[in-house]
């Protein structure tokens, strides 16, 4: 079992309030030091690769051949891409939206009831990691289990607006659903046939956590960020965005690019656990996200993650004499300890496992 902090190095103020506070300037410890403020944009019309999905259920071998080759390119090169036609109802990804900025607009003592601490991170959270002093992020954000159903807690989940615990339900079953469609998909594109990467995962015990991500309006958003730049230390990410603003940035190169999501359609990326399985033929690779002054953004990311104590280490068939294994064997318990520590450090987690080759 996970061992963590239990409480928060300092008090917990929630970035929402300051937004509607009408301050015209923001506190100190939100203000990134100049070489982590938002810069070094790419501001051509580039964007993440968009997969049909609906290729992959049609009769037509060579289009599926096509798009499976699609999805292999895109998790080589970005370690991201968007998906189209996945099957999950339009409506559904609107409601899911509209509940939770809802939530979000509940007054402060409604939300107050669903206070977070780092030892589960689970409720109403304003801050990542426990170090004192840190500089903040500018958001807040709700964070539940949804799979395995053993860790659901139901009567933890916001009961205002009174849709929100049904929501949760429907569309928890329908996003599990994708991400595991998703991830036989990459299991197949490996070579590893289709059912690996699922069993990998823990088969039926597969983890799944909600974090829906509230960026309120900022003064100065030149100054701080939404999400310090990270990749995700779970298997695979399957995000909502937010249908009006665009605000997730993608690193490329040295470069950091601006995500334009596709109307109805979600954002997939790949995290640390998969970049292990594959032996890093699939990359994590590091994304943040910027504010602006006019606009709140909501977005959901559903992690879809391994069992928290099978042992995760790069499959077999990925290791060769040319190709060794790039990492040692691993727990996912064991390994996000570090990021719920110390907060969101780049690609250093991932990174820091090769110095045990």
């Amino acid at each position: 079992m996970m061992k963590c902090v239990q409480s928060w190095p300092e008090p917990i103020v929630r970035v929402q309030s300051l937004a509607q506070s009408g301050m015209t300037t923001i506190p100190e410890h939100y203000i990134k030091p100049p070489s982590k403020r938002p810069s070094n944009v790419d501001n051509t019309t580039v964007n993440i690769p968009v997969i049909d999905m609906q290729a992959l259920t049609g009769d037509d071998q060579g289009l599926r051949e096509t798009t499976l080759q699609l999805v292999s390119s895109a998790c080589r090169e970005w370690g991201f891409f968007q998906v189209v036609n996945h099957g999950v109802s339009h409506e559904l990804m609107k409601r899911a939206r509209e509940t939770w900025r809802e939530f979000f607009e509940q007054p402060l003592e409604v939300k107050q009831e669903y206070s977070n601490d780092p030892s589960t991170y689970e409720g109403y959270g304003s801050r990542l990691g426990v170090e004192k002093g840190a500089i903040l992020d500018w958001s807040d954000y709700y964070f539940l289990h949804y799979l395995p159903p053993a860790l659901r807690k139901p009567h933890k989940w916001p009961a205002l607006p009174s849709s929100c615990r049904d929501l949760i339900e429907e569309y928890g079953e329908e996003a599990t659903k994708l991400c595991g469609r998703l991830v036989k998909m990459l299991s197949l594109n490996l070579g590893l046939g289709e059912d690996y990467l699922p069993n990998a995962f823990g088969g039926e015990d597969v983890g799944a956590c909600l974090r829906v991500n509230f960026y309120p309006r900022c003064p100065q958003p030149d100054l701080t960020l939404g999400i310090s730049p990270h990749s995700d230390p779970g298997g695979m990410t399957l995000l909502l965005p937010d249908e009006d603003v665009a605000g997730l940035q993608v690193r490329k190169s040295d470069n950091w690019v601006t995500v334009n999501p596709v109307p109805n359609a979600f954002i997939v990326n790949m995290g640390d656990q998969m970049q292990v399985l594959s032996n890093a033929i699939y990359k994590s690779v590091e994304h943040r996200v910027i504010v602006n002054s006019v606009k709140d953004r909501v977005s959901l990311a559903m992690f879809y993650n391994p069992k928290s104590d099978l042992l995760i280490e790069p499959a077999k068939a990925l290791v060769t004499k040319d190709r060794p294994a790039l990492y040692p064997a691993m727990t996912f318990d064991e390994y996000r300890i570090y990021i719920r520590t110390k907060g969101l450090c780049g690609k250093a987690q991932v990174e820091s496992l090769k110095a045990h080759e």
